[in-house]
């Protein structure tokens, strides 16, 4: 644009926002100026630009109209130039609707989305990634599950080639930033999934940092992440781990670590280094039972495979079993006290009939009393078994006194 014409311009735009300001801008002219039969793409560009630079605001409905003009041209493009032109254009308009938080433009801007798609080999992603960021800005959670869908796509395409890879990975930013942006739950497990995705570690890492942003309590969507077959363990155990970072209640932390010591006892694995993973979510998951409480009666099942299978075990796992133990006694319920006394009472006859080592059993034993101990358990049974253990001469005496300790922090 000569100079001179866009001078022009600019004061017109100012005198025209000075006249009619409290009704809305009048931007007619404008849009005229846009609509002219002769007008290049690069002329459209130029008006679009002079708005711009104006500043102006309450201009929503202009910018809306602009988009639905230029939309119109786009079959008319012929050029690389002209395609230049369009792209500039469409992305002043993208930024100035985001701007304005103008919802009503929400279905032309995912249009625009599909224009620019990266899918496009010609689209190098700058387009995609304004438009996108635009309609997170919107507000209009209409097009969230698309989005969510784009980025669940981009998930799965696992692309090598350098180049192509930058393209993507724009696009994949304005998803994450637009479903962020929306906070839409739908938009949290494709994230999630970007968060450990292909991409990279800068991508992977906005992804990560938008996950709180979207849902504070995202249990639901991680139970069902964990519980999936199809999911390798690394990735249950992050999503594993993200849920335990977020600002989800108590509760729902609890949901999600008695669904991962579930997954990690019926979903077993054959690699050792899953197998590591598995034991290593179980382990964090009998913790989290044990600091935030029994989201419902399967933990016990699954509390009880933690201590059985490492103790008949050849290679017995103490320290699971350890967690396991001090789980049951931070619990302290009913369940919890009865099966502590369950392991009790199996480890007293295997002290009277044996087999008894110092390794295991007598390890074990200790634990067990400390936990029974802490329970503030009054059971008639509990306190039977301490009585005999802390008389009976097939113990030594700082087996009898592991006992006796016990017996006085519960009162007996």
């Amino acid at each position: 644009m000569k100079p001179m014409k866009r001078l022009l311009i600019v004061i017109l735009i100012l005198l025209t926002g000075m006249i009619v300001y409290a009704q809305g801008r009048d931007m007619s002219f404008f849009i005229e100026d846009l609509r002219r039969p002769l007008a290049t793409f690069h002329q459209n560009l130029e008006t679009l630009e002079a708005v711009r630079d104006a500043n102006l605001t309450e201009i929503g409905d202009f910018y809306h109209e602009a988009l639905r003009y230029i939309i119109t041209r786009l079959p008319n493009i012929r050029s690389i130039g002209d395609r230049e032109d369009v792209e500039a254009s469409l992305t002043i308009i993208a930024n100035g609707l985001a701007a304005e938080e103008y919802t009503d433009a929400a279905a032309e801007l995912w249009s625009i989305v599909q224009f620019a798609d990266t899918v496009q080999p010609h689209n190098d992603g700058l387009l995609m990634q304004t438009a996108l960021i635009a309609l997170g800005q919107l507000g209009d959670l209409t097009y969230a599950p698309h989005i969510a869908l784009r980025l669940d796509n981009f998930n799965t395409d696992v692309i090598s080639d350098v180049e192509t890879r930058r393209r993507v990975q724009r696009g994949v930013v304005g998803c994450v930033n637009a479903l962020e942006a929306l906070g839409s739950a739908v938009g949290y497990r494709p994230v999630f999934f970007a968060s450990n995705g292909w991409y990279d570690v800068a991508i992977r890492t906005i992804a990560r940092n938008a996950l709180p942003n979207i849902l504070d309590d995202p249990a639901d969507i991680i139970i069902e992440i964990i519980r999936d077959p199809s999911i390798v363990p690394a990735i249950k155990y992050e999503a594993f781990r993200i849920m335990l970072a977020s600002v989800a209640p108590d509760e729902s932390k609890a949901r999600v670590a008695a669904t991962a010591l579930n997954t990690g006892w019926i979903q077993l694995a054959t690699d050792p280094n899953n197998q590591r993973i598995m034991r290593e979510m179980r382990m964090v998951a009998i913790d989290t039972i044990r600091d935030m409480g029994a989201a419902d009666d399967s933990i016990y099942v699954n509390l009880r495979r933690s201590y059985m299978n490492n103790y008949v075990s050849t290679a017995p796992d103490y320290d699971e079993i350890r967690r396991t133990i001090s789980a049951l006694g931070a619990l302290a319920s009913d369940e919890a006290v009865d099966m502590l006394l369950e392991f009790l009472g199996e480890l007293n006859t295997r002290r009277r009939l044996g087999p008894w080592t110092t390794t295991r059993e007598r390890q074990i034993f200790g634990w067990v009393l400390a936990a029974i101990g802490g329970t503030g358990t009054q059971s008639v049974p509990v306190r039977t078994l301490l009585t005999t253990i802390s008389r009976s001469d097939e113990y030594t005496g700082v087996e009898q006194s592991w006992a006796r300790d016990a017996m006085n922090r519960l009162g007996f």
